[in-house]
């Protein structure tokens, strides 16, 4: 049996891995469950309606892939629509935000179908073993996580009010965010649709049928011509190096990648301690992406000049941004970080399906053009990293983090404390984390996190690790209800 290190968001999750390895599977079938599940349990985090990328190590030692599937701008059955079928509401969460929800918020999810990307070319167990967990923890309800709790005590009523489905679910009989088992009626249903007809069932089948027709129907964008045209896109990862290390992780046009891989390139030789340096490196590439990669019209290029200027003139370069993420690696050298997320939620679970959908067209900084100003069909933005890494000697490493703004500061902080300090994976993810908030703005601030109040707003990475010598370790953020295993 291949033995695999887990590390998810929570004990559900964590164990749903542990059963695929237990059943003969690999990192990529343990991670696909474990997301599954948070799908399912990390309510107002993320749900299926999700978008999100897989960042994978193949077990062959080839370079590693990316493979996108993020959200696609949606109304190719209702271009009349445009701009309508949303509301903005201000949001305290995370220092505070306005975010626009509402059916007209409703991008087209890309997940799943990435999902099944992987499970066709790496995975090991059948695709219905894969969801069986989800399943079990829908069917049969869940607690919200702390991580759950502390969102939701926010947002219940702003954008989880709204719509009387999800309003039921979300609230106890005093008005107050739930405070007990959880069961999403129609859930679990849904899931097991998804696993015996598998990934298209969720964009050309009748579960897709049915969300389209509801968004349709309460003035959204998202109908099943969009759903049926959606397909993810593998691309090479981008890459950094560091101490010995090839990392790949999230490339163009998602722009996390891209500040993570430039601030990975300008703390090579530098550790945790050098604050200064550190605020430095992340004034500069953080500014770079509210000032360019933000409104760009060509990303691909932009990043390539920017990466090649940090490559070329480090010290020029620097004087001149709700998700949940699981990472495996195993023994046979396969390595896979998942990032998935629904945005801060559309607060609409569509009709008889049981499942939240996302608010990703509403995420106002995933959307520098203006609400639905993207062409129908493609990708808007996105903050996630999900990153891998070879090492010289043969060790493999899967790391990513939740965090919005905030997931780029925390997986380069937590790199640069375990490859630049010699600090074990645990401890390097466990260090207090700095982040420059609208660097370079009038809203500028210099975050710095209470190294005896950890909170998650810092992100929430987590990690797995194979060593040369095949010893298996991870790591989960105390930020948030992290779960590991060690599988063998």
């Amino acid at each position: 049996m291949t033995s695999v290190a887990i590390a998810a968001p929570n004990t559900a999750a964590a164990d749903a891995g542990e059963a695929m390895v237990r059943a003969g599977g690999n990192a990529i079938d343990a991670a696909l469950a474990a997301a599954f599940v948070t799908m399912a349990n990390e309510v107002g985090m993320v749900s299926p309606s999700a978008g999100g990328f897989l960042t994978i190590q193949p077990p062959d030692g080839s370079s590693p892939v990316t493979i996108d599937g993020w959200m696609d701008m949606p109304g190719r059955d209702v271009p009349e629509r445009l701009g309508q079928g949303t509301w903005d509401v201000h949001n305290p969460y995370g220092g505070g935000v306005t975010i626009t929800i509402g059916p007209g918020s409703v991008a087209t999810h890309g997940a799943i179908a990435a999902f099944g990307e992987a499970h066709r070319r790496w995975g090991q167990l059948p695709w219905a073993e894969l969801v069986a967990p989800a399943v079990d923890v829908a069917r049969n309800g869940f607690w919200l996580s702390a991580a759950s709790r502390y969102y939701l005590d926010y947002v219940h009523e702003a954008i989880f009010g709204w719509d009387e489905t999800s309003h039921a679910v979300v609230h106890g009989p005093d008005g107050q965010v739930a405070d007990h088992h959880l069961v999403l009626p129609h859930l679990a249903d849904s899931l097991d649709l998804v696993a015996r007809r598998g990934p298209q069932e969720f964009y050309t089948g009748e579960l897709g049928h049915a969300i389209a027709a509801d968004v349709l129907e309460r003035g959204g964008l998202l109908g099943p011509s969009d759903l049926a045209a959606y397909a993810p896109v593998v691309r090479p990862a981008l890459t950094a190096r560091m101490e010995g290390w090839t990392l790949g992780t999230n490339p163009p046009p998602a722009v996390g990648g891209v500040c993570v891989a430039a601030m990975l390139r300008l703390m090579a030789g530098h550790g945790l301690s050098e604050r200064d340096h550190l605020l430095r490196v992340q004034r500069r590439v953080l500014g770079e992406r509210l000032r360019v990669f933000d409104h760009t019209d060509d990303l691909e290029r932009d990043a390539a000049a920017f990466l090649d200027l940090v490559d070329r003139d480090a010290l020029g370069a620097l004087e001149s941004g709700s998700t949940a993420h699981v990472s495996t690696t195993d023994t046979d050298g396969t390595a896979c970080a998942v990032t998935i997320s629904s945005g801060y939620s559309s607060g609409m679970i569509a009709r008889d399906t049981g499942i939240w959908l996302n608010n990703c067209l509403g995420e106002q900084e995933l959307n520098p053009r203006g609400l639905h100003g993207l062409p129908f069909g493609s990708r808007l933005l996105s903050n996630m990293a999900p990153t891998v890494g070879r090492h010289v000697d043969g060790g493999i490493l899967a790391i990513g983090s939740p965090g919005a703004d905030r997931i780029t500061t925390a997986i380069v902080q937590a790199l640069t404390g375990l490859v630049e300090d010699g600090l074990t994976l645990q401890e390097a993810i466990d260090h207090p984390r700095v982040h420059v908030h609208a660097p370079g703005t009038s809203h500028e601030e210099v975050k710095v996190e209470d190294p005896d109040d950890l909170t998650m707003y810092f992100g929430g990475v987590s990690g797995t690790l194979c060593t040369a010598a095949g010893e298996l370790v991870a790591a989960a953020d105390p930020r948030r209800d992290g779960a590991v295993r060690i599988v063998s």
